[in-house]
């Protein structure tokens, strides 16, 4: 299969197209397309021809099409239709998604366009997953799956499980539970197939089943499916009832999120914005950074300031104020970097106390190869011994403390639950500059005795 590439020529046929309205043409080629091809060529369409090419698919197409468009795209698209419309494509979609697209819909046809579904156990469940939270397992949950009683013989457990399949997209687990609907377990499809028609449930399902509650969060569901290899997770709710399952087509889209989302805290961008996004926009997501970075510029000019003397008779000092600066914030990067990867995976083990005094003696070792390098180079370039030590010994310092903050401050936050990735931007470069330049005229001033 050739990998699809999105050009300006393939898009310029699409609107020629849609603008001589050749219908049959237009339909014959999308069919060659996967409906994540469509929903890029239609993200790059306006708001009338997307419309337009949206309504030329069937609706199982249309529905997953809806899925894969940019959300502003997708929103002018549901604008364009119908409420009979948009629930025809409701229909199409698994609950989860379906119930994505209803959240988005104004208010004021929410209600018209659950009226319009005609399969009503359909709209029950669309109905039932707005209710939870969208950063919960409840909001990403579907409530299409396979379940069986637990009292059930196998040969009735067979003619269930072929009615509820109907409506699942992909069939990854049984799950069994009790008359109250409570979770109990798994059932094997080899423990299934070779076992007698007669023989009930109960003596041959596996009680142990990884789940989730409804409540949890989307980032703990995935690490948890993440952990155990699962390709769907059950959720029940407080009571342990199962109300539904997270497939791994979901958390990918969680990783992806939030992996997005710590990469602009990481560059210091306040809140999720995309390329596109208004000027506006953009500009609020990243000034409170830029205006911490401000300020972290003068507190480190004012500290120079208050050695303005000693800078004076030792120039050679302000020359590698920059160095300094820049080695604090690199060293202070790398060790919150290293820290906030390793709580995204739940790999850090130990305690912060040890954590740390691993990052000190990495720092150590680290800035004193660093130190001798710097103390050779100054010492053979101004050939002055004291300089260069002062220089080098504040160097070391520098990196140490660097690396106990970079550390310190990521576990801290997630201490606080707040999102560590927020310490590997702007955050911990700007405290660290200033930290770094303190230190390193304070070391001078105690080497250099002024």
């Amino acid at each position: 299969m050739t990998p699809f590439k999105l050009t300006d020529e393939l898009i310029g046929r699409i609107q020629l197209l849609i603008e001589n309205r050749e219908s049959g043409n237009l339909r014959s080629m999308m069919k060659e397309f996967h409906y994540a091809d469509v929903a890029e060529i239609a993200n790059e369409l306006n708001e009338d021809e997307a419309t337009y090419l949206i309504k030329l698919l069937d609706s199982e197409k249309t529905s997953d099409v809806l899925t894969e468009m940019d959300e502003d795209m997708r929103e002018a698209v549901l604008a364009n239709l119908s409420p009979k419309e948009i629930a025809e494509e409701l229909e199409a979609l698994d609950t989860d998604d379906a119930a994505d697209i209803v959240g988005e819909l104004p208010n004021d046809i929410v209600q018209e366009v659950i009226s319009e579904i005609e399969d009503r156990e359909h709209a029950k469940y669309i109905v039932d997953l707005l209710r939870y939270d969208e950063d919960s397992a409840g909001g990403l949950m579907a409530k299409e799956l396979v379940k069986v009683n637990e009292n059930w013989n196998v040969l009735k457990c067979v003619k269930e499980m072929r009615a509820q399949a109907e409506n699942v997209t992909r069939v990854h687990s049984i799950y069994v539970v009790d008359d109250d609907d409570k979770l109990k377990g798994r059932l094997s499809l080899k423990d299934l197939l070779t076992t007698s028609t007669t023989t009930p449930i109960k003596e041959v399902y596996i009680p142990k089943v990884d789940y989730v509650n409804v409540n949890e969060k989307p980032e703990e569901v995935a690490k948890i499916m993440s952990k155990y290899d699962l390709e769907a997770i059950p959720v029940v709710d407080e009571i342990g009832r199962l109300v539904g399952r997270i497939t791994i087509d979901d958390i990918v889209d969680v990783i992806r999120e939030e992996a997005d989302k710590d990469y602009q805290l990481a560059a210091g961008i306040s809140q999720d914005v995309e390329a596109d996004d208004s000027i506006w926009e953009l500009t609020r997501a990243r000034l409170p950074w830029l205006i911490l970075g401000l300020f972290g510029g003068l507190g480190a000019a004012a500290i120079m300031g208050g050695f303005e003397e000693m800078i004076s008779k030792h120039a050679i000092l302000f020359f590698f104020t920059p160095l300094i600066a820049a080695m604090a914030g690199n060293v202070g990067v790398q060790s919150s970097a290293i820290i906030v990867q390793g709580l995204a995976n739940d790999d850090l083990k130990g305690s912060i106390g040890n954590r740390l005094w691993k990052e000190m003696l990495l720092a150590l070792l680290n800035g004193v190869i660093l130190a001798i390098l710097l103390l050779f180079f100054t010492w053979i370039w101004k050939g002055k011994l004291d300089t260069a030590v002062a220089i080098s010994l504040s160097l070391v310092v520098v990196i140490v403390v660097a690396g106990l903050i970079g550390t310190f401050i990521p576990l801290f936050l997630d201490k606080r639950n707040i999102d560590p990735a927020i310490a590997t931007g702007p955050f911990i470069t700007t405290s660290n500059d200033i930290f770094g330049i303190l230190i390193y005229f304070w070391i001078a001033k105690l080497i250099l005795g002024i």
